[in-house]
């Protein structure tokens, strides 16, 4: 009998949560609208509002401020557009983006490509802040970045980041999608102004996400007009079984958070000690605060796809980086723009961890990757291994 496959792509999407499952399942037999008067209707605005209200307190903000969306990628969409403003501020014309970003932000969003510009990153992953201090110089800015990378983990610091930005009068957006539900997130603390979050990478349904403003967050021009749902912000009648699967797999993943991340931060720590045991292993981001549940990691010579072949051919799912770039062959975006070159940057392996990943299936990757590395490696350039 073939082996159970394993299941090391949590950054990608998730299971779905049974929780959300039991949710979305009640909720595809209501027959209302939740924008109608009547009973049904109410009914089925009352389990929209529920969900906005999980999601505003799992991230300190006002349930009023939360706006739903088809997802992450809308979301950052959404949040990407000239006009924004603190109260009576002056809008913001002009857009400052990492470039270590998701596409969907790396595309500007609605500004003009003349009116974007690019901060660089550290060899770790980390916004420069140098850099960054240059580019703000002049009209206010939106800047957006993410808070946790999709690639490698890294944690940017985005405290520091807001206080530049609001020192020069600019507001910031953070993309915390791969953030959300592995570490705790609260918008004040950050001092974020526009937060990014999806449901299918904590456990919710695929589809559906949400936008978060912060208090005095004025301008937010909508990218879908119509009806007026969400309070003008996004029309379109609302996805009542996914939002109400998205409050749920919040309520789950909020109730377990400190017990989940601990338990995956000691899986990771005993994933990258085996790794490391092959030699020519190198760990990115290894020595700056990380998701608990992310491991990036490369072996010159050896090309990223041919690994994840052989790890699939093992029963186990890994990744070569962001899934929103499956079937592209080409280098990381993210470790290019941290300065590694061609021989790295297509050598990334993305191992990432979830709430039921086990010892046993940690040591049955790591199992994988010696059978896999000491065939694969044969193949390699044994002078680029010895060179690194």
């Amino acid at each position: 009998m073939a082996r159970d496959r394993v299941y090391l792509d949590w950054n990608a999407t998730t299971p779905l949560r049974p929780e959300a499952r039991a949710a979305m399942t009640a909720a595809w037999d209501l027959a209302g609208n939740p924008s109608s008067v009547h009973a049904e209707g109410r009914q089925a605005r009352r389990l929209v509002e529920d969900a906005r209200a999980a999601i505003a307190a799992a991230v300190g903000a006002d349930p009023r401020n939360v706006v739903f969306t088809s997802g992450g990628t809308e979301a950052n969409a959404l949040a990407l557009g000239p006009g924004l403003r603190r109260g009576g501020g002056q809008a913001i014309e002009k857009l400052v983006i990492s470039s270590i970003e998701h596409a969907s932000v790396l595309s500007g969003g609605r500004f003009a490509a003349g009116d974007t510009a690019m901060v660089r990153v550290t060899d770790s992953g980390l916004v420069d802040l140098d850099h960054l201090r240059v580019l703000l110089d002049g009209p206010p800015a939106l800047v957006s970045v993410m808070l946790a990378n999709n690639e490698t983990g890294a944690l940017q610091p985005v405290t520091e980041i807001a206080e530049l930005v609001h020192q020069a009068g600019g507001l910031l957006h953070v993309d915390a999608v791969q953030a959300f539900g592995k570490i705790l997130i609260d918008i004040s603390a950050l001092k974020a102004d526009l937060l990014s979050i999806s449901a299918h990478k904590i456990g919710g349904p695929k589809g559906v996400g949400a936008l978060v403003l912060a208090e005095g967050v004025a301008g937010l021009d909508a990218l879908l007009r119509g009806g007026g749902q969400e309070l003008g912000r996004r029309a379109g009648t609302e996805n009542v079984p996914g939002i109400a699967g998205f409050g749920a797999a919040v309520r789950a993943v909020m109730a377990g958070l400190d017990e989940d991340a601990a338990r995956m931060e000691q899986l990771r720590d005993r994933l990258e000690e085996g790794l490391r045991q092959t030699r020519g292993v190198f760990v990115f981001s290894q020595n700056v605060p990380r998701l608990p549940n992310t491991t990036l990691f490369a072996v010159p010579g050896l090309k990223a796809e041919t690994a994840v072949i052989g790890f699939d051919l093992e029963g186990i799912a890994v990744s070569s980086g962001s899934a929103c770039s499956s079937g592209k062959v080409q280098p990381s975006h993210v470790l290019e723009a941290m300065g590694f070159g061609p021989e790295l940057a297509k050598s990334g392996l993305r191992l990432s961890l979830g709430w039921s990943t086990s010892v046993a299936e940690v040591d049955r990757c790591l199992e994988a990757w010696r059978k896999l590395s000491g065939t694969l490696l044969k193949l390699s350039d044994e002078t680029q291994l010895e060179r690194f």
